[in-house]
């Protein structure tokens, strides 16, 4: 049964195609996920099925009485002026108005006389049908599960209109859990979520009772929970039945074989255009039309000829750190760290210590520190002591730059070089001659990390400190990353939710566990390994 049917959709904003005759089914219960790079039009096509967006030709289905539930980026509830109980309770109010109702038929059947009874049974009978069809006995346990999952009660009694940003949007997610919509389209859904958390909506949503299209670069929870991948580029997608690694190994096969017809096909070109030449030349050498026509007619084939393109190179970034000096053997020295807010504990007597080439992913629930660790050794906390020759690059989870200045003037500013030298390097890092005038108050999050990466890579840094470097990224620059920093001689110190990201790169993880820092050698899978192990002793 197909729930969604897209079919020759084109949209066009006026600068060219966003999607051109794209055409998709998504039957019940596919569990499907959207893959892309960054401006693909992945956001877009949600968009559409919500009728956010208006395609500039073709049709959109979805099957009837058929309810949607969406999460976008970035949730923009404003004057919300509700707690978030209130919010959450808000997604299912015909349940709760049927709970009601059925009390009431119950207060009425310890009065009502025998006919009245009769009638009032029947209303119940059928009221309570709707009801448990709905999960209406399990709601509770239901709505307890989802609060618990997504770590929200101590949000519960607070106004919607005085959390963060991160926040209304966890709650908003939440909320869409509860009301258990037909589909679900969701927009980066493992965005801001620990590990944890991750970790409990994968299992979530595999047991959802529904279909499910998303959008995320997440290559963890691509591959834990896809059944079909639709990777979109320039304007077209192709499907993939199954997961994320799936996709990976029958992608490479699709590009070899197209590129195997790309060159048969230039190939075949080639020697119809030379028999066109040597027909032409047989033709005016002897005076015979006859050469002349059946150039003529393979000319005609050649015209006809379904041209294939060949496939575009990947973009490559050219991320290369400069080192500098080598630091000591300890780049990193915490002792008997104590650091608290509002009397909350964030650290008690931590102690850590980071060697020369570690790699070290710093890992913790939401709250628990991660960032407040970073920010202290950045600024030099007087239990955090730096070793000799340390030189820091630092990526802040939140990018900040003078918003009154352009992409050219940022660059420029940290670009040891000729002006045409500066021009062809921004060029390098997707920042066109067009682009480079752009103040950086109108940037993306991808951009502005393109821009933080390219003045970095200006500096001598031996010792790069990196919060959520992933985040608005997509895979592929993901993984031009990865690459680079596996490539790098210094020492790394980063957190991060994108586990596939923290097993290409970790050495060691440091666990923020009852306000210490604990050590586990190895990657993330090394690390859920040993939690394992001890959880089972």
């Amino acid at each position: 049964m197909i729930d969604i049917s897209l079919n020759k959709i084109t949209i066009n904003y006026g600068f060219g195609d966003v999607l051109k005759d794209v055409s998709l089914d998504i039957n019940r219960g596919e569990i499907v996920s959207l893959i892309g790079p960054n401006g693909s039009g992945k956001t877009t096509i949600l968009k559409l099925i919500m009728g956010i967006e208006i395609p500039t030709s073709g049709t959109i289905a979805i099957r009837k009485n058929t309810t949607i539930g969406y999460l976008s980026q970035m949730e923009n509830i404003e004057n919300e002026n509700r707690k978030v109980k209130d919010i959450l309770y808000k997604s299912i109010n015909n349940i709760l108005n049927m709970e009601n109702t059925l009390k009431k038929y119950e207060e009425k059947m310890t009065t009502a006389n025998n006919k009245e009874l009769e009638k009032i049974i029947s209303k119940y009978t059928n009221l309570q049908e709707q009801f448990m069809n709905l999960g209406g006995y399990e709601i509770n346990e239901k709505i307890g599960k989802i609060v618990k999952g997504f770590k929200i009660e101590h949000l519960l009694d607070s106004y919607y209109n005085t959390l963060s940003g991160v926040e209304k949007r966890i709650v908003s997610f939440a909320a869409l859990m509860i009301k258990n919509p037909d589909i679900l389209l969701l927009d980066e859904p493992t965005n801001h979520l620990d590990i944890d958390t991750l970790e409990w909506l994968e299992k979530f949503l595999k047991s959802y009772k529904g279909t499910i299209l998303f959008v995320s670069h997440d290559r963890y929870f691509l591959d834990r929970i896809s059944n079909k991948i639709i990777f979109l580029d320039d304007g077209i997608l192709d499907i993939y039945y199954g997961n994320y690694t799936y996709f990976l190994e029958e992608n490479e096969k699709r590009i070899m074989l197209e590129f195997k017809d790309y060159k048969d096909q230039q190939k075949q070109m080639r020697s119809m255009k030379e028999s066109i030449k040597k027909l032409r030349y047989f033709g005016y050498l002897g005076n015979n039309e006859r050469f002349f026509k059946r150039a003529k007619a393979i000319e005609k084939r050649l015209e006809k000829m379904e041209k294939l393109n060949k496939r575009k190179e990947k973009t490559i970034l050219p991320l290369e750190f400069n080192l500098g000096n080598r630091s000591g053997e300890d780049v990193l020295v915490i002792s008997h760290l104590n650091i608290g807010f509002d009397s909350k504990t964030i650290f008690d007597d931590a102690h850590f210590t980071i060697k020369y080439k570690d790699h070290v992913c710093l890992m913790g629930k939401n709250g628990s520190g991660k960032s407040t660790l970073i920010r202290e050794i950045v600024k030099k906390n007087d239990s955090i002591k730096l070793g000799t020759n340390i030189n820091i690059g630092y990526i802040p989870q939140e990018i900040t730059f003078d918003n009154d200045k352009t992409i050219y003037e940022i660059a420029r500013k940290s670009f040891k070089g000729e002006e045409s030298h500066l021009r062809s390097a921004l060029f390098k890092f997707m920042f066109t001659k067009n682009t480079i005038c752009k103040r950086v108050s109108k940037l993306s999050g991808g951009e502005k990390v393109r821009l933080k990466l390219f003045c970095l890579m200006q500096e001598n840094i031996n010792f790069l400190i990196l919060d959520e470097p992933t985040n608005h990224m997509d895979i592929t620059t993901r993984e031009i990353l990865e690459d680079t920093l596996n490539e790098y001689d210094g020492t790394i110190l980063f957190v991060s939710h994108d586990r596939c990201f923290i097993n290409k790169i970790a050495n060691k993880i440091v666990n923020i566990q009852d306000n210490k820092l604990v050590e586990y050698i190895g990657n993330y899978d090394d690390y859920k390994d040993t939690i394992n192990r001890l959880n089972n002793k």
